[in-house]
């Protein structure tokens, strides 16, 4: 299967579009989170491996159904929302391309810090939607050690573990529409 997308600029819908975050929490379960505020762009290239994608979250639109857990995330311990505002990531290369899925690379920026990232991504496909807007879906995951952009906080288990794992499983679904 190859992919069937027509080049161009997509622009990313936050309404039909999410990034999420896994955690281990207490060593035994796990938590889930969201940038609610996403946006950014997709620009699809006549050869496919020539596209690139921009992201931009804001911290302060993290959601992870507990308020006290938000607002500690925002803190000067976690993200430092006052500081740094946003997340951000800028493509860097696409990979491996075989078929619909792909290696996206690209530069993730967290409470001043870039690093280098690879996604495993994958188009999902092109459809029409009933307002005559071209949508593109992509997928995305990757598993990030969050002490590398400065996340280090923690706190230690009377059983022996930590609260809050190091690695941290990042989930995109994206819907972007074309522009004209």
């Amino acid at each position: 299967m190859t992919h069937d997308i027509t080049p161009g600029t997509y622009v990313i819908d936050p309404s039909h579009s999410e990034v999420g975050f896994v955690a281990r929490h207490a060593m035994v379960t796990k938590v889930r989170g969201y940038f609610r505020d996403v946006a950014g762009e997709i620009v699809v290239g006549d050869d496919f491996v020539q596209s690139s994608a921009t992201a931009t979250m804001q911290v302060a639109s993290v959601d992870t159904g507990s308020a006290d857990r938000d607002g500690h995330l925002k803190s000067a311990d976690f993200f430092d929302a006052e500081t740094n505002p946003e997340i951000t990531f800028v493509s860097t290369g696409v990979k491996d391309h075989d078929g619909n899925r792909f290696v996206l690379l690209g530069d993730l920026t967290i409470k001043g810090t870039t690093q280098p990232v690879e996604l495993e991504a994958e188009f999902e496909g092109t459809a029409q939607d009933p307002f005559g807007n071209t949508r593109v879906g992509f997928t995305a995951k990757t598993e990030v050690d969050r002490e590398t952009w400065g996340l280090t906080w923690n706190a230690a288990l009377e059983t022996g573990g930590v609260l809050v794992s190091k690695k941290i499983t990042l989930n995109l679904e994206i819907s972007a529409i074309k522009q004209a």
